[in-house]
């Protein structure tokens, strides 16, 4: 039934077993676009000293060009009327311009939890500028937070496969050692399944933070995941919490606003995709077939060298021990988008959902082959393992040390070469793949 919210999903109770639901944050959502932010302006005025307004889990969203863009999400307990994000360029001197942009002030109910969502775009970014941000609403501010816009150059990205967890301490370990290593990292990803249950919002508090040390200061570009579809009796709804938290580039989509999108950093175009249509079709059809009609004229539209795809289910599908009627092949979300990648000249396909890490090499109509997209199973970055579950594909070339643990991945952008690397917790290297062009 269309618009239905819920649905009763058969492996309901696999999923409780298998997962560990535990914690979330309040779960509201924005179905279809919000109304454009008023023109950005000179500041008007400046608070100084105060630091005291709540700004719960500040954050930076990826825009569409990041040279010259870019969101900044916060929530509070209760509503900031004429709230703003006002910011300057960074030791630009005491004449130096303050700009300002509004945030809207949207209440924001889940879970049982009532707070109040805010977001601002900043635009008319000068590309490669160092800059900083503040929040003012009334009498209250917060301190300054750097924020740099990129240059189109080269730039590194750290990558997270599912972070859902039990108990997030394992994600919290990993994401802040992450970012300690690579303090040089211009944005960051999450795979999907961010948290185990998309409605529980105590999952969605420990899952910001987690990612409080970085995400005021570099942009965080979501993609969802299945278990960003479950309510708390693990049933299938729209993915309320995820929709409402994170307010990525538009796709012009009535139905599927914030689901699929896509963004520039670097010389590198981003395509993100949704392979949620097993738990939305019911109760909104149409997602795949939307992407699918999409994607080649969002391809066409980039002028970027490179074009990765970032999705949460797999492509490849595996058998499973005393599973012998599953076969080894290739799932129904690498037969619909596969096609699509070699005809577009992707360059390299992340996913993640089956929580092992597993490097393919480069695959082309279905086969080994050199000319096609490299495709990286990225791992498990919470607690939630499979250990011995999953029997190795023919096309894999790489897998992590058994029995798993969690990992994180870096991508490196330069003009003539992407590098991913994939770490353990501990830092230490356990795959090192380049592809040059």
């Amino acid at each position: 039934m269309k618009d239905q919210l819920f649905r009763t999903v058969s492996r309901r109770r696999f999923l409780a077993m298998m997962g560990g639901a535990a914690l979330t944050l309040a779960t509201g959502c924005a179905a279809t676009p919000p109304k454009p932010p008023a023109p950005i302006k000179k500041a008007a005025r400046i608070l100084t000293g105060d630091t005291s307004l709540d700004a719960q889990f500040l954050r930076q969203i990826v825009a569409s060009d990041n040279r010259t863009a870019r969101t900044v999400m916060w929530q509070s307990d209760e509503p900031q009327e004429n709230a703003e994000v006002v910011w300057r360029v960074a030791d630009g001197g005491k004449d130096t311009e303050i700009f300002s942009s509004p945030a809207a002030n949207e209440r924001y109910t889940d879970d049982g939890q009532n707070v109040f969502l805010h977001t601002a775009r900043l635009e008319n970014l000068i590309p490669g500028t160092a800059y900083e941000y503040r929040l003012i609403a009334g009498d209250e501010g917060t301190d300054w937070t750097p924020l740099s816009s990129e240059n189109g150059g080269s730039f590194k990205a750290l990558i997270f496969p599912d972070s859902q967890s039990s108990d997030y301490t394992d994600w919290k370990n990993l994401a802040r050692d992450a970012f300690r290593r690579n303090p040089d990292a211009a944005f960051f990803t999450n795979l999907g399944d961010l948290v185990d249950n998309g409605e529980e919002h105590s999952q969605w508090d420990a899952w910001f933070d987690a990612v409080e040390p970085f995400s005021s200061r570099i942009p965080f570009a979501p993609v969802m995941g299945n278990h960003e579809t479950y309510d708390k009796k693990w049933e299938v709804r729209l993915p309320l919490a995820y929709l409402a938290l994170f307010a990525p580039p538009g796709n012009d989509s009535r139905d599927f606003f914030r689901y699929y999108y896509s963004f520039d950093f670097g010389d590198v175009h981003f395509m993100v995709l949704n392979t949620q249509w097993d738990e939305t079709d019911d109760l909104r059809p149409g997602l795949l077939e939307e992407q699918l009609a999409w994607l080649p004229k969002d391809a066409a539209a980039s002028d970027k060298k490179w074009k990765v795809a970032m999705l949460h289910k797999d492509v490849l599908q595996y058998r499973i021990g005393k599973r012998p009627e599953r076969k080894e092949g290739f799932s129904k979300f690498g037969r619909a988008f596969m096609p699509l990648f070699d005809d577009l000249g992707v360059d390299a396909v992340l996913s993640a959902h089956l929580h092992t890490y597993r490097n393919r090499g480069h695959i082309k109509d279905f086969q080994r082959d050199p000319a096609g997209p490299l495709y990286i199973l990225t791992g498990v970055a919470g607690n939630v393992r499979y250990p011995g579950l999953w029997i190795d594909h023919a096309l894999d070339e790489k897998t992590a040390p058994q029995p798993e643990t969690d990992n994180y991945m870096t991508m490196e952008a330069a003009k003539d070469a992407l590098r991913f690397q994939c770490f353990l917790p501990d830092g230490s290297v356990i795959d090192d793949v380049t592809i040059r062009k």
